[in-house]
């Protein structure tokens, strides 16, 4: 099967060498009668087809690549049929306007009225590109709105759903007075069918539908059916509708959408399927930004205040990242009165997921009301999750400590305990994170120190950060003192040269000195990445020296790393 794979692949090859009157008589007819049984075949042809547009002779002989594809079309394996519908869909665009109206329409149609599922189930992905194609031909035009209604009332659902899918852009296609008219009645069937598998394809089609209907039949019609979804008893066709509710607020605008669907939105809020909720959850920001704060107060946010409570913990880490979006909406006053209760019931969770989705949204409230307000609760939050016990929530809370920093100032994070004079916790985390057991959390904690550096200044990091973390180098474990030849690496570059040449030069050539060859080799290259920072005179005086040792060291990769900081040293003395 690779080798016929191989081979499928290499068609544009084989076209060129053949040329376009070959391609078209001897090629494209082998690859119709290819009966090959592998599915993974028939989706490479599938695929290739369309390039083989420019083989053929150009678009007026472009109809021939019709016929395989028709064969592919009709197939049980959903994939190739989706394969074919896409390549027929585009060959038909690079084909004259009379091949499309007399080849590829009645293709269409062919398939349409085929004997088996699958190939009518193909036929409702071809019709709006049909459609589209056989501009000013009415007549074909109406027997197309005619073969797509069958294709809606088929007996098998499978030929349904395809049509409920493609309703959308098959109307799009329709001249508005077919759209009031046909394309409606074809979308009120389909939204009272027996299988929910098609009531939530449809659901699909409201917003889509509703954008090519004057504003009075969409909100008449749209607001109905919408109804219709949120109460319906499958829960699949409600999380289908909790998904699209929004876009369908926007088509009806937002007066609509505040008097009709907001209810509508508050029952999906409090449905009695776990994902359902999570769904409407997510809409929860945009929605109240479109209907207003006094709707949004009103009625929307009881419903929030009852989900940070949800007995589910994925519907409140869903809500937890949203809520902190309703704060531009609401404004500060019914911020602090309504949702500060809710985001810091969410700061206590048990959930690590819920609290992580908080604070990584800090940013949206802090503008609103201010750090102040949070700051008692957030530290003990983030304290919670930077000792959590999964590895990754310690490593997200890592990689938000600078967003924090930069948003409340280093007076919150990095106080020092005002009766005893020792460091805050948040900075005891930040060097503790260093000797993590996990490598990712030792170098994001590396990485996050460099971080904080760029945000406060240099003056700072001399401050409060280089002087910290020199009183860690002699840490007994090889594994903390490797750690810490990576932060004075990366600091380098933000220290400026006299504390590079007063603190961590010295540090790391006390480091090449160290008994365990991984702490040798992670200073050697430290040293040539840091005199990168440094100016000739300086490398030579202070560093090429300590690596010309290191390059004599009893251990190959303290050498082989000595080696190539040796050469950096030399690049930066020519640069």
């Amino acid at each position: 099967m690779q080798l016929r794979l191989n081979s499928i692949r290499r068609l544009t090859t084989i076209a060129q060498a053949l040329g376009p009157e070959r391609t078209r008589s001897e090629l494209v007819p082998f690859l119709a009668d290819a009966n090959d049984e592998e599915d993974e075949c028939l989706l490479a042809v599938a695929e290739e087809m369309v390039n083989l547009l420019g083989s053929v002779g150009g678009p007026e002989h472009a109809h021939a690549l019709l016929t395989p594809l028709e064969n592919l079309a009709s197939v049980e394996e959903t994939a190739v049929r989706d394969a074919a519908v896409r390549s027929a869909c585009a060959v038909a665009r690079g084909m004259t306007p009379e091949g499309a109206r007399a080849h590829f329409a009645p293709l269409a149609a062919r398939l349409a009225s085929g004997d088996w599922f699958s190939a009518r189930v193909s036929a409702c992905g071809l019709m709006a590109t049909a459609y589209e194609l056989c501009a000013g031909d009415e007549a074909a035009r109406d027997e197309m709105r005619g073969a797509y209604a069958k294709l809606c009332g088929d007996e098998t659902p499978m030929v349904r759903r395809a049509a409920a899918q493609h309703l959308g852009a098959f109307a799009s296609k329709c001249d508005a007075k077919h759209v009031e008219t046909e394309m409606l009645a074809l979308f009120q069937r389909l939204t009272n069918d027996e299988q929910d598998s098609v009531r939530l394809l449809v659901v699909e089609d409201c917003a889509k539908l509703g954008r090519l209907l004057p504003k009075e039949a969409c909100a008449a019609e749209m607001v109905t059916a919408a109804k219709t979804f949120v109460a319906d008893k499958s829960w699949r066709v409600r999380y289908a509708v909790a998904k699209q509710l929004y876009d369908l607020c926007e088509c009806v605008g937002a007066q609509t959408a505040r008097a009709e669907l907001v209810g509508a939105y508050e029952r999906l809020l409090a449905d009695g399927e776990a994902e359902v909720r999570i769904a409407s959850a997510g809409l929860a920001s945009e929605l109240c930004r479109l209907v207003g704060p006094e709707a949004a107060t009103a009625e929307i946010v009881p419903r929030v205040k009852e989900l940070a409570g949800d007995a589910s913990q994925h519907v409140r880490a869903a809500l937890a990242s949203v809520v902190m979006g309703l704060a531009p909406t609401l404004g500060k006053d019914r911020t602090i009165e309504h949702l500060l209760p809710v985001f810091l019931t969410l700061l206590k969770d048990e959930i690590p997921e819920v609290r992580l989705n908080i604070i990584s949204k800090l940013e949206e409230v802090n503008s609103v009301i201010g750090v102040d307000l949070l700051a008692r609760e957030l530290l003990p939050a983030i304290e919670d999750l930077a000792e959590d016990a999964h590895w990754r929530v310690r490593l997200a809370i890592i990689e938000y400590v600078p967003l924090l920093a930069s948003q409340m100032g280093t007076a919150f994070l990095f106080q020092k305990n005002g009766d005893t004079g020792e460091d805050g916790e948040l900075t005891k985390l930040c060097l503790r994170w260093l000797g993590d057991r996990v490598y990712s959390i030792r170098e994001a904690a590396a990485v996050n120190l460099k971080r904080l550096a760029e945000v406060f200044g240099e003056e700072w990091a001399k401050e409060h950060v280089i002087p910290r973390v020199m009183a860690l180098a002699q840490n007994p474990h090889y594994l903390h003192r490797t750690a810490i030849v990576r932060v004075m690496t990366l600091l380098a570059s933000v220290a400026g040269r006299e504390t590079c040449l007063r603190d961590i030069v010295p540090a790391l050539k006390r480091a090449a000195k160290d008994a365990v060859p991984n702490v040798r080799f992670g200073a050697a290259k430290a040293l040539g990445e840091v005199a990168a920072a440094l100016d000739a005179a300086a490398v030579e005086g202070e560093i090429r020296t300590t690596l010309a040792e290191l390059e004599a060291d009893e251990d190959v990769d303290v050498r082989f790393y000595a080696g190539q900081s040796l050469q950096l040293c030399e690049i930066a003395a020519r640069g």
